[in-house]
């Protein structure tokens, strides 16, 4: 990942972060006009008869959203190839510095990735109707190039069959009570786009001291930020120092209470984009369009418990509104300058 030409080493200079959404890297053109799904969109995309799409998204939710696509258009078969953000980054490096075009549509948890795409003239402009007229300006890139599928929030959370509410940790500095020695999980910044967003967040907002006093907990470390939520939901920790929010809502009704910590909840935006080089390039087309509908959006939203974009698409009754909820700043290009430093830090740290 360090080598050939997306390397992360040589961030776009003069770029500007976003607020709650697309990366806000330097307007190099005018963004196309918004496509819609035509019947001719349809029939090529037919033709072609698949698409690839790379996703750091859980494996159950991608499923569900590729076979609900499948479903509204017979005949055009998704292929989820699903891993952690920096493997899937990692991979479409390898596979571009081969000349390997497999890549139809990509979503990442790492907006920074997007920065780097976009930089190196990867990726194909496209405006799905829905973003063109639905979408505020800090949800999509102004040159038509990605856009906000999904957001999340990295949040605490702990299972009720090991803590008690009333003895619940409410912040990250709770987790430093020496009654949480051995009891607590996390996941790695150098697997999960997730986790390496929040990482730089909370070293920006507290301090790395705040991870080398974390590090004194003898925490169990686990790789995607799904794990975190699925080890509480084992039992075989009784609280989690970050992970999804998206698969803690899954888990609510087991046992695992989502916590948003006082000081604020890392925000992690995960855009959607298509390759120049898609070997499917009308499937990709129409993927893209389907994943910004409301339909599409909704269920991300029901099934997920992602956080859209869409103004159109409706929380699910108790969950508690994003707008509600106090986030720690985003700031992909920061994540990229400075990822290979966040990731050898972490992982001397922790001594992972």
């Amino acid at each position: 990942m360090r080598d050939g030409k997306l390397s992360r080493r040589h961030v776009l200079i003069g770029s500007t972060a976003l607020a709650l959404g697309a990366v806000g890297t330097r307007v190099m053109a005018a963004a196309p006009p918004a496509a819609a799904s035509t019947p001719e969109l349809i029939a090529a995309a037919r033709k072609e008869g698949k698409l690839a799409w790379y996703t750091s998204v859980d494996l159950p939710v991608a499923e569900k959203i590729a076979r609900a696509f499948e479903v509204k258009y017979p005949g055009v078969a998704c292929r989820v190839e699903r891993a952690g953000a920096e493997r899937v980054f990692q991979r479409i490096s390898q596979e571009y510095g081969s000349r390997i075009y497999a890549v139809d549509v990509v979503n990442s948890s790492d907006a920074a990735h997007f920065v780097v795409w976009k930089r190196d003239g990867l990726l194909a402009p496209y405006v799905p109707e829905d973003v063109a007229r639905f979408y505020p300006a800090e949800h999509k890139d102004p040159d038509g190039l990605f856009a906000t599928w999904r957001a999340s929030l990295s949040v605490i959370a702990y299972n009720t069959n090991l803590v008690k509410p009333e003895d619940a940790p409410r912040s990250f500095a709770d987790l430093l009570d020496p009654k949480w020695k051995g009891k607590i999980v996390k996941a790695h910044p150098g697997y999960s786009g997730t986790i390496l967003t929040a990482t730089y967040q909370m070293a920006r907002d507290l301090g790395w001291s705040y991870f080398e006093q974390l590090a004194k907990q003898n925490v169990m470390q686990v790789q995607s930020s799904a794990d975190p939520p699925k080890k509480l939901a084992l039992g075989e920790r009784a609280v989690m120092a970050d992970g999804n929010e998206y698969n803690i809502f899954s888990l609510k009704e087991s046992g695992q209470p989502v916590v948003y910590p006082s000081e604020g909840s890392p925000l992690i935006v995960g855009p959607n984009g298509m390759f120049k080089n898609a070997p499917n390039p009308n499937a990709a087309r129409l993927f893209q369009s389907y994943m910004f509908s409301v339909e599409a959006q909704q269920l991300m939203s029901d099934v997920g418990g992602l956080r859209s974009a869409h103004p159109a698409v409706k929380e699910k009754a108790g969950r508690k509104p994003l707008r509600d909820i106090k986030v720690m700043k985003d700031d992909p290009v920061a994540v990229e300058a400075q990822s290979d430093q966040i990731k050898a830090r972490y992982s001397q740290i922790f001594h992972v």
